[in-house]
């Protein structure tokens, strides 16, 4: 079986390093907030070109938190895309808001600015662009949007770490970014951890008490909060794994880019890189086909896995209900929920077994000719 993720081989080609930082923690004795957590703040906001950097225990602690930080509260309203994770959205009813979804761009999967104005009411507090599938939103236009309503921008970049903009790296274009290093991200640690960027000291000051119990350095407990605290060893792992992220998005950019050469010529919609993109990570590879069932069968029946991210929008969810949204509310998403699925693209990837993804998915184009599209 060719896996759509693989968490093993990142962890096993650093195995000597990781096992050597690891090692210096245990032997420390200190396994919360410590020298690494440190390090990979800075690390990562040098990295994104921003001031500060907040390490969490999740990519959805971070959005938690950045909207706690941001001011948005019972009553607000947070405008945001229907085709993403629900964290994004859950985070959202977490300090009590309403989320408030705008359809997609149908090429990039992201957020539509063009139709965030007509969305904004006089309880909006803030908009939360999605850098979907490694692909970074067209924040100029959202940003000047921000500015014109007085709005907070979070990116949730959990999909893009080192994503890049007109040369700006996710995370750093928004008042806040949020990041998740989910062992199936980009950027993987060995579990959960996340972290939150921004240029604000204010913001960070309140991040800091937010993410252990409101406690400040010298003890004293100035809010109710969480214990949302960044793992000590995790924070190892990733001032690690930092230091290859350029090296495996570049393999990731290969890859992409033989699919690209081998599928154009179908009728497989592949992923459009925008004008404004100056760097795709390809997190997930995410092709669309009207037959996509039949065509994920056939490469299952090859040893292929394939995913679908995800099958139903947001606003069309159980939970969401009450919001009062319909079928055919936001067609983009509802299209591609019902067309996308992910192939491998990962680093580790041979160049073998990314031919017989290649060949496979031409075999089940040739074989769904008449109905893919």
């Amino acid at each position: 079986m060719i896996s759509l993720f693989n968490t093993v081989a990142p962890n096993k080609v650093l195995q000597i390093e990781l096992a050597e930082t690891v090692a210096q923690v245990l032997a420390s004795g200190q396994y919360i907030l410590s020298k690494y957590t440190e390090i990979f703040e800075q690390k990562f906001a040098d990295y994104c070109n921003v001031e500060y950097c907040v390490g969490v225990n999740s990519g959805t602690s971070a959005l938690h938190l950045a909207l706690i930080a941001a001011g948005v509260k019972t009553g607000d309203e947070v405008i945001t895309t229907p085709f993403t994770f629900l964290a994004t959205s859950g985070a959202i009813g977490y300090v009590g808001a309403k989320p408030v979804f705008v359809d997609i761009d149908p090429d990039s999967y992201n957020i539509d600015p063009n139709l965030i104005k007509q969305a904004v009411t006089a309880k909006t507090k803030a908009i939360i662009p999605v850098h979907l599938f490694g692909q970074m939103a067209d924040m100029d236009p959202i940003m000047a949007i921000a500015r014109e309503y007085n709005l907070i921008v979070i990116e949730d970049a959990a999909q893009a770490n080192g994503a890049m903009y007109k040369g700006k790296r996710a995370g750093s274009i928004g008042h806040l970014g949020c990041f998740s290093c989910y062992p199936t991200k980009n950027l993987p640690a060995a579990g959960d951890a996340g972290m939150i960027t921004t240029r604000n000291a204010e913001y960070v000051e309140k991040l800091r008490l937010l993410r252990n119990w409101g406690k400040n350095p010298s003890g004293e407990y100035f809010t109710e909060a969480f214990n949302y605290r960044i793992s000590e060893i995790q924070a190892a792992i990733l001032v690690c794994k930092l230091k290859y992220l350029e090296q495996w998005n570049q393999q990731r950019a290969v890859y992409a880019e033989l699919y690209q050469e081998a599928l154009h010529n179908t009728a497989l919609k592949l992923p459009g890189k925008m004008s404004y993109s100056d760097k795709h990570t390809y997190s997930l590879f995410t092709v669309a086909a009207d037959k996509r069932d039949q065509i994920m069968d056939f490469l299952a029946k090859k040893g292929i896995q394939t995913a679908v991210y995800y099958p139903k929008p947001l606003h069309l969810q159980p939970v969401y209900a009450e919001l009062g949204y319909r079928a055919d509310d936001f067609p983009q998403a509802e299209q591609a929920a019902r067309t996308v699925f992910s192939i491998p693209v990962y680093p580790e990837l041979s160049m073998s077994e990314h031919a017989l993804v290649k060949e496979s998915l031409l075999e089940a184009y040739r074989e769904f000719a008449d109905h893919a599209g």
